[in-house]
């Protein structure tokens, strides 16, 4: 399980150091494009099934094809160096508008790379619709 917010920087080279409670539990890694804003990575084994879930659902639906595509198209195998850096590729990191300070999140399942600016924004979004949210969650069934 994923959980927590950390601060990180950028490196030149297009690394990121990955918190080190993180790095401890796996070592082979998949980026992927994210939603809302960011880029997601998963471990490895966990993408695949992802991913064969969501390509297990209809292929004659362009929705279920478009998605797989985001997730897929865009994705990068990555293995984290002795000191737990992950590469991030170019194009994801103009993809999710990373700058030099980021924030890296668990989300439970996964792990969620943003700009620390971005990010913020998008938090203050969320805490003004908290309650709404967490009442439309009960709502679905």
């Amino acid at each position: 399980m994923f959980i927590g917010r950390y601060y990180h920087k950028l490196e030149d080279k297009g690394r990121v150091s990955l918190p080190k409670k993180f790095r401890e539990i796996e070592k082979n890694w998949v980026i992927t494009r994210g939603l809302d804003g960011g880029l997601f990575i998963f471990k490895q084994s966990d993408f695949i099934e992802k991913v064969e879930e969501i390509a297990q659902r209809t292929f004659t639906k362009k929705k279920n094809r478009d998605f797989v595509r985001l997730m897929v198209n865009e994705a990068s195998q990555v293995t984290a160096d002795n000191n737990g850096r992950v590469p991030l590729p170019e194009y994801l990191i103009k993809s999710a508008g990373l700058k030099k300070e980021l924030v890296i999140v668990g989300s439970y399942s996964y792990l969620e790379v943003w700009d620390m600016d971005k990010y913020h924004q998008y938090l203050d979004m969320l805490e003004d619709q908290a309650e709404n949210i967490a009442e439309s969650i009960e709502n679905e069934n």
